[in-house]
């Protein structure tokens, strides 16, 4: 049996010093008779323009090891490539790595790497690039915006909950339109497109939604003011126990336009509308628990 070429992208920096955790991953790959080619990044962008430039003969498995953007950035730049995209959960809140139902353990996630099951999955397009997750339109962008780098670093995943009542304060939404595939249009304040099922860790925001469905289910927020808003989330926090579901309209595209308002992707910040997002299927595969 021929040894397992991995091309292995980490982020060196996320969730902290990450560095002993690749390292140790490197050991047990290596030990599992892999043979590892390691590529650390040094900046936004480094891991998609490495993963670009790969060959697909060179390798067997690219392994992206970070948070939730160095996987998307991976996945970009492996998008119609051809090569299997496996990850290593090392950021602050991983939400992919619970998507997938990644083992709680570094080495559980190289079993899965190195065996587990290659499946082509569903990509989300917007403007040109792919996103794996969600992306957030109007006031969950706001707060991705605001997060504190020093913070996050301090205090983890509650940096996002510190910048979000922040942007519940400062925030002030604007009418949007949203107009799907199908050629329904609709009205929001805030949104969210989901090609997952889970937000933010392991609240299920969209349980239709799967990297194994066709389509993308989008989350709207049609009223306006910072009342609205907190519902909203309450719903997805308490799972509409308490205040009845959440509008989700389901679609292959969603174009919205308005007054410019900001965007995030994947938890990342991607500027602002207008934009259209759509649904891409047999451009990635990547490595599921078997």
């Amino acid at each position: 049996m021929m040894r397992k070429r991995i091309k292995l992208i980490a982020n060196p920096i996320s969730g902290g010093d990450s560095r002993p955790r690749i390292e140790k991953a490197i050991r047990f790959l290596e030990e599992a008779d892999a043979q590892v080619d390691l590529y650390l990044t040094t900046q936004r962008g480094d891991a998609s323009v490495e993963a670009a430039s790969l060959n697909p003969t060179d390798y067997d498995l690219v392994i992206a090891a970070g948070g939730d953007g160095t996987l998307n950035e991976v996945a970009n730049g492996l998008v119609g490539r051809g090569l299997p995209l496996a990850f290593l959960p090392l950021g602050t809140a991983n939400v992919m790595a619970l998507e997938l139902r990644l083992p709680s353990t570094l080495e559980g996630a190289c079993r899965v790497a190195l065996y587990g099951d290659v499946k082509p999955v569903t990509l989300a397009e917007i403007n040109g690039r792919f996103f794996l997750m969600m992306a957030g339109v109007g006031f969950d962008a706001a707060a991705v915006r605001a997060v504190s780098g020093r913070l996050k670093r301090y205090i983890g995943r509650f940096a996002y909950l510190v910048a979000g009542l922040r942007a519940l304060v400062t925030y002030r939404a604007v009418a949007l339109q949203v107009k799907t595939a199908e050629g329904e249009t609709l009205q929001a304040r805030h949104l969210i497109i989901s090609n997952i099922r889970l937000y933010g860790g392991r609240f299920m925001l969209a349980p239709t939604a799967g990297l194994d469905q066709p389509d993308l289910i989008a989350c709207l927020v049609e009223k306006p003011g910072r009342v609205a808003v907190l519902v909203f989330w309450l719903r997805i926090l308490l799972r509409g126990h308490l205040f009845g579901d959440v509008q989700r309209v389901k679609s292959s595209a969603f174009k919205i336009s308005g007054r410019a308002v900001p965007v995030q992707v994947d938890g990342d910040d991607y500027g602002d509308t207008p934009l259209e997002i759509r649904s891409r299927g047999g451009l990635l595969k990547m490595v599921f628990p078997a």
